[in-house]
């Protein structure tokens, strides 16, 4: 599978634009993809979209970056050589319509399969098998990303998000939810500390 995880200047697939996008490989883990891209033309920016990705107006209308639809070009040409190409994450459809959205703006070919691995949902099924309620807001699952590190004894992220860092990161929980071993050298220092309690 494919984790990726995308920056964006808002939540609407249509109106806003993508702004960089990250993927690892799950099974070959050294093999990751990460570009940064400047907005089309005449897209939406949400401010609070700016203030939790970090990114300023200047560095997204920068025209020496490529474009949204090169950098989607790249990705999909980067997917081709995983065996496995079904997109994972967090909020993989979130990500998954910012790509394929990008795909149709630039009439590209649009490969990837239409089944998504959802990481909310194996870490929700994951408390729920141990006896633990997920954490609600508003009646519905909370069960956010820092949520699920917690959890499995992983750091949280930094103070802005970074698709690299994201889709590390998550591919990170799916290997210990699903593997019960760290995938990274780096996360190998934290243990699998919520794991081993509830045993």
């Amino acid at each position: 599978m494919i984790v990726v995880d995308v920056e964006a200047t808002g939540t609407d697939s249509v109106k806003h634009s993508l702004l960089s996008v990250a993927a690892v490989e799950f099974e070959k883990p050294e093999r990751q993809f990460y570009e940064e891209c400047r907005i089309f033309d005449g897209a939406h920016i949400d401010k609070e979209a700016l203030e939790v990705n970090g990114f300023r107006e200047d560095e997204i209308t920068d025209s020496r970056k490529k474009t949204d639809g090169e950098v989607v070009e790249n990705f999909l040409l980067w997917a081709k050589e995983a065996e496995d190409r079904t997109i994972a994450g967090q909020n993989p459809c979130f990500d998954h319509d910012f790509l394929r959205q990008t795909a149709k703006r630039y009439h590209l070919d649009w490969p990837m399969a239409y089944r998504l691995i959802d990481l909310h949902s194996i870490a929700w099924f994951h408390l729920v098998r141990r006896g633990i309620a997920p954490p609600l807001k508003n009646n519905h699952s909370d069960l956010g990303l820092d949520e699920i590190l917690r959890y499995l004894g992983l750091p949280t992220r930094t103070a802005f998000h970074n698709a690299l860092e994201d889709a590390k990161l998550e591919a990170e929980a799916f290997s210990r939810l699903i593997n019960e071993k760290p995938l990274f050298e780096e996360y190998s220092k934290f243990p699998l500390r919520r794991l081993e309690e509830e045993r």
